[in-house]
């Protein structure tokens, strides 16, 4: 009877061990993740210091141009705002910046014209642009839409005359970045390539989706092998009327003014604050924005939202009473605007002391509803990376919030070497454009709530990063 006994039991052991080898693995507890995601919104929500931070940065310190007073004063705020959060180190680390000025106002004017007589054009001068010599230069009109009618009209066409460049953002794009990709090279190359065929200057219209008066700036890039021609930005309601003008009369004469320059670079700082990894001290989740602004506007949604939100990422932590397992470091980044000089530095000097990034996430597209993040990495870990946040997708799309791959940002772009995640914080990207590089760009133009939100979820995807790593 005890070896029957003995049998039976030995035979139900086997059973369940059988049975539960059968059975699915059970999903891991994230209960302990929800809430405290949770704590972290409402923290932002209820509590949140990115945006009077936002108004103190640009009532404060203003437009903040590489070089400025402005962005020199942006450093002295942002360093004293991170010294009141208790972390546990604040500093600036140095980098030469370029120190272009605009000088007065532009004086663009077209006249000529049989219907509208004289009239002043809304216009910008490009960033890092020349200048027109103290004297206004005029010339002819000329329209292109694409590189290829530019080199069909060639030399012949061209020299002597001021090119317009009038290809509109696709409003067909419903990625407005995507829109902006498919039209900012007439910016960005657009003066050297007509200076190729003798022009004497550029108009560009404003890379923007709307139809306003506010022209939008930005850096071109001279390519030294032609002569340096001064280029600006016209509206976009300008552009349309002047391209009405040139079919409707066949001609058209411009007349600009500048007075900008460009001086000897300039010593700036990017402004770093951390709170230390208690295991992984030598493993940082970087969050960050660029300090540096247009010289026109506040620079509220590019980038002030983007720099306060990640200083509140911080904040939320240090509230909170949560201790990191990596370090966890907020950067603003000195000139992403006209040279990205400061990422370049953050990046060696990481290299220099020997630091990896497990992940650096972005926030650079204004300071609208969240929709998600981006990510990429180097070619062979990007893969894994993915799979791996793709874990987080259930736990944050309560919140709106997408994972997709593709992503990242201008200033964390040089950390890739490092073959660590990159990210770029996504929010809705229908309105940046009508800002973006605009006199336009003003505190006002922020929505509290949604730029609470956007700090939030940077702060949650942070939180599930340092909990599971890499």
């Amino acid at each position: 009877m005890k070896g029957l006994k003995l049998w039976i039991r030995a035979f139900f052991l086997i059973v369940f061990a059988t049975l539960k080898m059968a059975l699915p693995a059970q999903a891991p507890d994230r209960s302990p993740d929800a809430a405290f995601i949770r704590e972290i919104y409402d923290q932002a929500l209820s509590d949140g210091r990115c945006y009077p931070w936002l108004k103190d940065l640009c009532f404060e310190a203003g437009h903040r141009l590489s070089g400025s007073p402005g962005a020199e004063k942006a450093v002295q705020w942002a360093k004293a705002a991170l010294d009141t959060l208790g972390l546990d180190s604040v500093w600036l680390q140095p980098v030469m910046v370029p120190h272009w000025v605009r000088g007065a106002a532009e004086q663009v004017q077209l006249t000529g014209s049989k219907k509208y007589g004289a009239f002043r054009l809304h216009a910008l001068a490009l960033g890092g642009s020349v200048g027109t010599g103290g004297k206004a230069l005029s010339g002819e009109v000329v329209e292109v839409k694409t590189w290829e009618e530019l080199d069909r009209l060639n030399e012949r066409g061209i020299r002597g005359k001021i090119v317009f460049y009038n290809r509109p953002m696709d409003a067909t794009k419903i990625r407005t970045f995507e829109a902006y990709g498919g039209a900012v090279d007439q910016r960005s190359s657009g003066a050297s390539r007509a200076a190729k065929y003798g022009a004497v200057g550029v108009l560009v219209r404003s890379m923007s989706l709307r139809l306003d008066d506010f022209p939008h700036t930005g850096a071109l890039r001279y390519d030294s092998a032609y002569t340096l021609i001064p280029a600006v930005a016209i509206s976009t309601n300008d552009a349309e009327k002047l391209s009405a003008l040139l079919r409707e009369e066949g001609r058209a004469t411009v007349s600009m003014q500048l007075d900008c320059q460009t001086l000897p670079d300039v010593l700036s700082y990017n402004v770093v604050g951390e709170i230390r990894g208690s295991e992984f001290p030598g493993r940082v989740i970087l969050v960050g924005g660029h300090l540096d602004s247009w010289d026109v506007g506040h620079g509220a949604h590019d980038d002030g939202a983007g720099c306060t939100q990640s200083m509140d990422v911080l904040r939320i932590f240090r509230r909170l009473g949560y201790q990191p397992r990596h370090t966890i470091r907020c950067v603003l980044f000195m000139n992403e605007e006209n040279g990205l000089r400061g990422g370049r530095e953050y990046a060696r000097e990481a290299g220099r002391k020997g630091e990896f990034h497990v992940c650096a996430i972005e926030s650079d597209a204004g300071g609208f509803t969240p929709r998600g993040f981006g990510f990429d990495a180097a070619e062979g870990v990007i893969n894994p990376f993915f799979e791996k946040v793709s874990g987080f997708a259930e736990l944050l799309a309560p919140y709106g919030l997408a994972l997709t791959r593709g992503g990242g940002g201008a200033d964390i772009g040089p950390l890739k070497s490092q073959r660590g995640l990159l990210s770029g914080y996504a929010p809705d990207s229908q309105r940046y454009f009508d800002y973006h590089h605009a006199a336009s760009d003003v505190f006002d133009a922020v929505n509290q709530r949604e730029l609470e939100l956007g700090a939030a979820s940077m702060a949650a995807l942070v939180y599930l990063l340092d909990k599971y790593g890499l």
